[in-house]
């Protein structure tokens, strides 16, 4: 039985897998609901959650916050995975194709600016707070105990990292760049013992990233 604090981790993470799955299986060209404004409705809704469960994310509140040895640390490693993530691409470090890509252009090929600001929010500032609150605050630490806010991040086992990044992985169509970023940042975590590092990281990878797709527009990698 999950406590409070579990289904305060569970539930936004749940809420933005089911909008992804829902987003990947409709029709492009359906009348009544373009599949990309399906992400801004993500954005809504699980961010709505976290702003609910605020209170029950004693990692994220009050004294957790990051030094400056900390925040540039977290910055490198963050700038390192985003690097990685774009070069692990073989076919071979791949599982399958992503079921929900995102172009965010018109049939003319021009850019549509409030379906990229609605993307690169959700990707850089929603979802390294909500996935590291899963996978990370929850799920590692859960592993080597169902009480995990008891768990020290400091004394995180080996075997929680490896099997949550391994489950990790399997949430993403580039399993190899999944698992280099799933481990550094559950590394970082247990470093730092702040969570916000893993956050700071999260978010620098996607946001650099996000950067770098609309500039090459290498929409693969939304």
């Amino acid at each position: 039985m999950l406590t409070r604090a579990g289904w305060a981790r569970v539930v936004p993470f749940g809420l933005f897998m089911i909008l992804l799955a829902v987003r990947g299986y409709l029709p492009p060209d359906n009348a009544w609901l373009d599949p990309r404004w399906v992400y801004g409705l993500s954005v809504l809704i699980v961010g709505g959650s976290i702003a609910f469960f605020w209170r029950d994310y004693s990692e994220l509140g009050g004294p957790a916050r990051l030094d400056l040895k900390q925040a540039v640390i977290a910055l490198v490693v963050g700038a390192v995975v985003f690097k990685l993530w774009i070069l692990l691409t073989e076919p071979w470090m791949m599982l399958g194709r992503p079921t929900a890509t995102f172009r965010p252009v018109d049939a003319d090929g021009q850019l549509q600016w409030g379906l990229i600001a609605v993307r690169w929010v959700g990707a850089a500032l929603l979802v390294p707070v909500m996935e590291e609150l899963f996978w990370r605050s929850f799920l590692m630490r859960w592993i080597d105990n169902p009480d995990f806010e008891k768990v020290d991040p400091s004394e995180v086992s080996p075997k929680a990292m490896l099997l949550s990044t391994l489950v990790f992985m399997l949430a993403h169509t580039q399993w190899l760049g999944a698992v280099v970023a799933g481990l550094a940042y559950a590394l970082l975590y247990r470093y730092t013992r702040s969570l916000w590092a893993a956050v700071v990281a999260h978010a620098v990878t996607n946001g650099v990233l996000g950067i770098w797709v609309v500039v090459y527009g290498n929409w693969q990698f939304w």
